[in-house]
């Protein structure tokens, strides 16, 4: 009997000390992981991790207790972009949150399922990943950088800023800036780089077209990347510059116009808030930015030899000096 009993009592015993570990188990397993795709470097893409964790704050979140951040950089190559998206994909994360269309496209290629959150993208409806901005369908939902108005706006801003402009160089997207140049009777010319090494050759071919000024717009991993580079290249090649990031003034860019992107990054945490709770990406629908900001650097204007008009200065959200 009484050994019987002590049995009894281990076992009770044992089993009581076995719940609790299961549900701290279970409860371990439940704490969510997104994983962050930048397609930069570390360096560049620092500012966009901390307004994203910001954001991801504000609702409540805390790295490390209620969520776990698995943090990939694709350091602006295509193949390297590919293999973290794999990667990604591979370690079962819950929700993957990325920008530019290369990264988006290489995550969309991993997965049909797991949800993708867009930082930015360029016009998400054009590249197919979203049936529609209202219905995104599929897994992919988040921001879409296309406002046609935007392209217009910046020729305008650069030919206010620099009056006797006629010919201007454009890398990257120029097809919907063509309406735009020829209403401002200004011609454009198209250069394509693909990366670093690229740049030397594209300004040669900038200089050798006459063009007076340029304007880079597009979200492009090596392009943003190297914005030192060609912030510098341009300021060398005497050419006044507009570009669709502030992050290129900053570098030394004269002018950028365009949406706050880490304010988009801050943003994208009350998607993937949503996701958490239930909601289906393919049900939340695309936002296109609503705000914009001018951004003037009167340091590169000064060494360009470029007086800013002050109508034009009075304008500006912000001035670099």
């Amino acid at each position: 009997m009484i050994g019987r009993a002590l049995t009894l009592i281990v076992t009770l015993t044992l089993g009581t000390l076995a719940v609790p570990l299961t549900v701290d188990a279970q409860q371990a397993a439940k704490v969510p992981r997104i994983g962050v795709l930048h397609a930069g470097t570390p360096a560049g893409s620092s500012h966009f991790f901390e307004a994203f964790k910001q954001g991801m704050r504000e609702h409540g979140y805390v790295e490390g207790q209620s969520i776990i951040l698995e943090r990939r950089f694709g350091e602006a190559r295509v193949d390297r972009i590919s293999e973290i998206a794999a990667e990604l994909v591979r370690i079962k994360v819950d929700v993957i949150v990325t920008s530019t269309d290369v990264g988006i496209a290489a995550v969309k290629q991993q997965t049909q399922t797991i949800p993708i959150v867009m930082a930015n993208s360029t016009d998400p409806v054009a590249t197919g990943f979203v049936a529609s901005l209202a219905r995104p369908g599929g897994n992919v939902t988040g921001f879409s950088m296309m406002v046609p108005e935007l392209s217009a706006k910046r020729l305008e801003l650069l030919k206010e800023a620099a009056p006797r402009l006629s010919r201007i160089a454009i890398i990257w997207n120029p097809e919907e800036t063509q309406s735009a140049a020829r209403s401002l009777c200004l011609q454009l010319q198209s250069v394509e780089v693909s990366g670093a090494d690229d740049f030397n050759r594209a300004f040669s071919a900038v200089t050798n077209g006459r063009a007076e000024a340029l304007i880079v717009s597009a979200l492009n991993p090596p392009v943003f990347a190297n914005r030192g580079q060609i912030a510098s290249l341009a300021q060398r090649n005497r050419l006044p510059s507009m570009y669709g990031l502030r992050e290129f003034a900053d570098a030394g860019g004269l002018m950028s116009y365009g949406p706050n992107t880490a304010e988009l990054w801050r943003r994208a945490a009350t998607y993937v808030d949503k996701i958490l709770k239930g909601a289906k990406p393919g049900d939340l629908s695309v936002e296109q930015p609503t705000k914009f900001e001018l951004v003037i650097n009167l340091k590169t204007a000064k060494a360009l030899g470029l007086t800013i008009p002050p109508p034009l200065l009075r304008r500006a959200d912000h001035v670099i000096q």
